[in-house]
C-alpha cells in the first residue's frame, strides 16, 4: 500500500478502505442510472418531438397545398372574371361607339334641319321685307296723293269756312232784337234752327232746346221747371207756368217768337223762353240763359 506524508511529517497509509470504496461505487452506479434515465427521457422526448414535427410538417404541407389550391382557384376565377370583364368592356365600347355614331348622325340631321329652317325663314323674311317695301312705296305714293288731296280739301275747307262765316254774319245781321214781356230789351231772337246755331256761334248765352208737352207734371230744363197749360196752334199762342227758386210765375197767352222773360236768384239779366212753334198740346222752342251770372241790384 502506498503511503503518504501528512502535514506533521508522519507517514500515512493512503489505500482506500473497503467502506469508502463501496460508497463511491454506489454513487457512480446511481449517477449512471440517472444518466441512463435522462438519456431514456431525452430519447422519448426526442421521439415525441420528431413525431410532432412530422405531424406539423404534414399539416403545414397540407395547408400549403390547400392554400395553393385556393390560390390557383382564385387565380382561375380572377382570370375568368378578367376575361369576362374584357368581353364586357369590348361590348360596351361597341355599344358606346354605336351610340356615339347614332348621336352624331342625329345631331347632324338636327343641324341640317335647323339650317334648312333658318334658310327658309331668311327667304321668307326677305320676301316679307320686299313685299313690305313695296307696300311702303305704294303707301308713300298714296300718302302723296292724299297730301295733295288734303291740300285741295284744306283750300276747299278754307273756302267753306269763309263762306260759312259770311253766311253766319249774314244770318246774324238778319236776326232781330226785341223787347221781352218784362219790357227788358232782349238779345237777338232765333226763329229757326239755323238762326239758333248762329246764336250759339256767338257764344254770348247758353241755349237749351226743348219740346214741351201738355201734362200734369212740369218738365225741367236747365234747372227751370216748365208746365204747359194751353197750346193754340191757330193763333200761335200758348200759356205756361215757370217754376224757379220755389216760385211759380204764370205766363198767359204768349205768342211765338216772343221773348218770355223771368229772373232767378243770382242773375242780373233775365232768362228768356222763346217758343218758335205751337202745335196741338205741345210747343217747341228754346231757353236762353246768360253765361255770366251776377246778382241783381
Amino acid at each position: 500500500m502506498p503511503e503518504e506524508m501528512n502535514l506533521t511529517g508522519q507517514m500515512e497509509n493512503t489505500e482506500p478502505s473497503p467502506r469508502r470504496f463501496g460508497i463511491g461505487a454506489a454513487a457512480v452506479t446511481a449517477a449512471l442510472v440517472a444518466l441512463g434515465g435522462i438519456n431514456a427521457y431525452l430519447l422519448t422526448q426526442n421521439s415525441a418531438l420528431r413525431r410532432e414535427v412530422s405531424t406539423l410538417k404534414q399539416s403545414t404541407q397540407s395547408e400549403i397545398a390547400a392554400l395553393q389550391e385556393r390560390a390557383s382557384q382564385q387565380e382561375a376565377a380572377m382570370r375568368q372574371s378578367m376575361e369576362s370583364l374584357h368581353v364586357q368592356v369590348q361590348a360596351t365600347e361597341g355599344v358606346a361607339a354605336s351610340a356615339a355614331e347614332r348621336a352624331r348622325a342625329s345631331a347632324q340631321k338636327h343641324a341640317d334641319k335647323l339650317a334648312q329652317r333658318l334658310s327658309d325663314m331668311q327667304k321668307q323674311q326677305s320676301s316679307e321685307i320686299a313685299n313690305r317695301l313695296t307696300e311702303i312705296k305704294q303707301e308713300n305714293a298714296s300718302n302723296a296723293d292724299r297730301v295733295t288731296g288734303l291740300a285741295t280739301d284744306v283750300g276747299s275747307v278754307k273756302t267753306d269756312v269763309a263762306s260759312t262765316k259770311s253766311t253766319l254774319e249774314q244770318t246774324i245781321s238778319e236776326l232781330k232784337s226785341v223787347r221781352g214781356d218784362l219790357g227788358v230789351q232782349s238779345g237777338l231772337i232765333a226763329t229757326n234752327a239755323k238762326e239758333l246755331a248762329a246764336l250759339r256761334e256767338l257764344g254770348e248765352r247758353n241755349y237749351y232746346e226743348f219740346t214741351l208737352k201738355k201734362s200734369k207734371s212740369p218738365q225741367k230744363i236747365a234747372g227751370v221747371a216748365l208746365l204747359l197749360k194751353k197750346a193754340d196752334p191757330k193763333r200761335n199762342r200758348y200759356s205756361v207756368d215757370l217754376i224757379a227758386d220755389d216760385r211759380k210765375v204764370e205766363k198767359k197767352d204768349k205768342y211765338t217768337n216772343e221773348p218770355v222773360q223771368f229772373y232767378v236768384n243770382g242773375t242780373r239779366a233775365p232768362l228768356e223762353i222763346v217758343v218758335n212753334q205751337v202745335n196741338k198740346d205741345e210747343v217747341l222752342g228754346y231757353l236762353a240763359m246768360p253765361k255770366v251770372q251776377s246778382a241783381r241790384r
